[in-house]
């Protein structure tokens, strides 16, 4: 047996997607707690930079219900797209200022953090989400249909 057939057998890539989806959930999940249970401090330096409340609470709302959405693989694909826009207009916005390396790693890390979204709504959930799960109530409904293998550019891609 490959390794290629193992992993197969064992779909390694599920677990990797779990894992990838948790690791990139997790930043935006704490930073929406910690804006929700900071909002008077987060809704001053928020002023600061010109945003204000209404957005402030678009910003949270997003980063929890997208996050979460992430972990949990409920709609992972619309989240990562969500999480993904986001963060690239937060490198336009807010971290410009090139002359800082603070802010050029931000602008890159927040460049970097959209390519993972993307990739992430690509390539879906997997199968150890609760779309899955869900999916399972509903019978003959595909929420989240399985990467298929183009034998001859060796890449994966969604069914047409």
């Amino acid at each position: 047996m490959t390794p290629f057939e193992l992993a197969e057998k064992l779909h390694a890539s599920d677990v990797v997607l779990l894992a990838g989806r948790l690791l990139l959930s997790l930043i935006f999940v704490h930073e929406g707690l910690q804006l929700a249970t900071h909002f008077e401090g987060a809704e001053k330096a928020m002023a600061a930079l010109g945003v204000g409340t209404p957005l402030l609470l678009a910003t949270i709302a997003l980063q929890l219900g997208a996050g979460l959405s992430l972990a949990l693989g409920i709609l992972a694909r619309l989240g990562a797209i969500g999480l993904g826009l986001f963060c690239l207009m937060t490198a336009g916005l807010f971290h410009t200022n090139f002359a800082s390396q603070s802010e050029l790693l931000h602008f890159e890390k927040d460049l970097a953090i959209a390519g993972g979204m993307f990739i992430l709504a690509l390539a879906g959930s997997g199968r150890l989400s609760m779309d899955r799960v869900l999916a399972g109530f509903a019978k003959d409904t595909e929420i989240d249909p399985p990467v298929e293998q183009h034998l001859s550019v060796g890449e994966t891609s969604p069914p047409a």
